[in-house]
């Protein structure tokens, strides 16, 4: 069944979903595309995991673990923490989801443009919600400007790196936000869905990078995690939420028993000590980031710099086209982006391209360039 679409609007709520978009521009469904819209590692999955799977089948003969406590374990391993402090999700979502459902009832923020999915979780727990803008083109986060917005909320979400921005708020103005807000008594929730993608062009790791070190100084902080970004396994479900002993207590108490399947559960500990594969990952991203971040803007695009495997791009001022219909003129070549309707704040003036391999990112570059030379020769689009 095609993914519902948006009131008065043919744009899908996620990426990834050629079948709706294909169907309303009077496409065929063989149509060739290549698809930018979701952000995934290009280089993922690693490349024996087909076969790792393949030989734990008989395990789904019997329940998982209840307390999935080697998967817990190894989380806990890479993260420097306690196995009390890691809760295993069905994938960042349902992470999301019981961040909301820890605070049911109560006042919510949401720093945007950002994943639609804290607000649909915030309403699904009934939380009423105020949006926190980050101003465009840049989508910088003023600290005084959030924290004056913050008066009587009891839980701040946001991304990190953002998406679709993907920008990164540095450690420095995390701590000043958390110090602020552990005064007020406001929890801090913050996604890290891609921050295995952030590495070298900080000059640090991705581990570096992450928040988790704060955990043991701000105990209202919560950190969401997925593990289907950076390892290519967006159909496996899986992720997990890293809080104090507590909180992690709590949110288990809104999870349904066995909610990560099996073989999920047990690729975890392999997954993460796959270093070779994040290395490499790491230093492709940062070299093919710089490369495809200067052909992106050498067309006259506006580039939002970005710390993740995405770009948020939109026409320069002096391009006749819009963005919509830079989308469809590059779909119709093949080639598909992510539209910005349902991000709030961005309205559809943007469009977010996810890297993919070398030669899929060159055709990308070359499509591009035919639809703005063209539109530059007529003078409209």
């Amino acid at each position: 069944m095609s993914t519902p679409l948006l009131p008065n609007a043919p744009w899908p709520r996620h990426g990834g979903q050629a079948e709706t978009l294909l169907a309303h521009f009077g496409l065929p469904a063989d149509h060739r595309l290549d698809d930018f819209s979701a952000n995934l590692n290009p280089l993922g999955p690693p490349a024996w995991v087909s076969d790792w799977l393949a030989k734990q089948l008989a395990g789904l003969e019997r329940y998982p673990a209840p307390d999935y406590a080697a998967a817990r374990q190894a989380i806990a391993t890479h993260h420097q923490l306690q196995p009390e402090q890691v809760l295993l999700t069905n994938g960042g979502a349902e992470a999301i989801f019981l961040a909301a459902a820890l605070h049911a009832g109560r006042r919510a923020a949401i720093i945007t443009p950002s994943f639609g999915e804290y607000a649909r979780a915030c309403r699904a727990h009934r939380l009423s919600i105020s949006e926190i803008a980050l101003p465009a083109p840049h989508f910088t986060l003023d600290i005084d400007a959030l924290t004056a917005g913050l008066n009587d909320i009891d839980v701040l979400f946001l991304c990190r790196p953002n998406n679709p921005t993907a920008t990164l708020i540095d450690i420095s103005a995390m701590e000043d936000l958390l110090n602020y807000t552990a005064a007020m008594g406001c929890r801090v929730v913050v996604d890290e869905a891609f921050i295995d993608m952030v590495g070298e062009p900080l000059g640090e790791t991705s581990q570096e990078a992450s928040l988790t070190p704060l955990l043991v100084r701000y105990p209202h902080l919560l950190l969401l995690h997925s593990m289907t970004k950076f390892y290519t396994l967006p159909g496996l479900r899986l992720g997990y939420l890293l809080a104090d002993a507590a909180t992690v207590q709590a949110a288990q108490t809104h999870q349904p028993p066995w909610g990560v399947n099996h073989l999920a559960a047990e690729l975890v500990a392999p997954l993460l000590a796959d270093d070779a594969f994040a290395r490499r990952t790491q230093r492709w991203l940062a070299s093919e980031r710089s490369r495809m971040a200067e052909a992106l803007a050498q067309l006259g695009l506006e580039v939002v710099p970005s710390q993740a495997c995405f770009f948020l791009i939109r026409p320069g001022a002096a391009q006749a086209i819009t963005s919509d219909a830079l989308f469809e003129q590059l779909l119709r070549r093949g080639i598909l982006v992510r539209h910005t309707h349902n991000f709030a704040g961005l309205n559809g003036e943007w469009l977010r391209v996810a890297l993919r391999d070398a030669p899929a990112n060159r055709r990308l570059i070359s499509v591009l360039k035919h639809v703005l030379e063209n539109v530059l020769e007529k003078g409209t689009a």
